[in-house]
């Protein structure tokens, strides 16, 4: 399958977690993928290493999505190196969760900035190279808190709600450009940030999945990819677990 996909790729937070598996989906095809990260350098080197393994191309770029600058530097180096970028993957994402009446500033702050603002800002700059080329495709990963909300994650819950509304308002304003911009709710996955949940909530979340199960990484990966290469949908969210919407 290796060189079949020539596309650029670029992966927000794919250092580790749901972001790595995505990456490594990509490279499987062939594609030129960036793994962006912030701080895990090594972790995202080692995901270069095995997308370059399997027969893709990969670059990791360390950028602070909160970070205007950042993402538009990081951008510029994909464009000089390939040329193009036809898919994002707005990914990274962090948790503060804590009941509102307890939820200090700063964990609002750093929730909304990461989840809501750093896809705003990946999306305004790479959406510049895509009017250029008069196509891509933003896939976003939301959340069904985003949906439903969840006690102890007002922050998380508001933010994943804004990025529902940025995917769609996105999809119409870019639509005439041939750009497409869809959200994906990946459901409760096995990964570091998800063992920060209690034990009594993430049996809760199986609970209301009507299969009695949650998602797997491989599973969200192998969808988002052929999400990527559908050419008529847009301004969609997918909800990927049981849990009925």
């Amino acid at each position: 399958m290796a060189g079949r996909d020539n596309r650029v790729i670029i992966v927000t937070g794919a250092s580790r977690g749901l972001g790595r598996t995505i990456a490594l989906r990509f490279g499987i095809a062939g594609a030129r993928v960036v793994v962006n990260y912030r701080e895990r350098h090594q972790d995202a080197v080692g995901a270069v290493d095995r997308i370059t393994k399997q027969g893709g191309e990969a670059l990791a770029l360390q950028a602070d999505v909160r970070q205007g600058t950042m993402v538009a530097a990081m951008i510029d180096v994909v464009v000089k190196r390939w040329g193009k970028v036809d898919v994002l993957v707005n990914n990274a994402g962090i948790t503060r969760d804590r009941l509102a009446v307890r939820m200090s500033e700063q964990e609002w702050d750093d929730v909304i900035s990461t989840n809501l603002t750093g896809p705003f800002q990946c999306i305004r700059a790479v959406s510049r190279v895509m009017m250029r080329q008069r196509s891509g495709h933003i896939i976003s990963l939301a959340s069904l808190s985003g949906l439903q909300g969840r006690e102890g994650q007002v922050n998380y819950a508001a933010a994943k709600a804004g990025l529902i509304g940025l995917t769609r308002s996105t999809a119409k304003e870019l639509g005439r450009f041939n750009i497409r911009a869809n959200a994906v709710l990946p459901g409760f996955l096995a990964t570091e940030m998800s063992t920060l949940v209690s034990e009594p909530v993430r049996s809760r979340i199986i609970e209301e999945n009507a299969l009695g199960r949650a998602s797997t990484q491989e599973e969200i990966a192998e969808f988002i990819y052929h999400l990527s290469l559908m050419q008529h949908v847009s301004g969609q969210v997918f909800n990927l677990d049981s849990r009925i919407v």
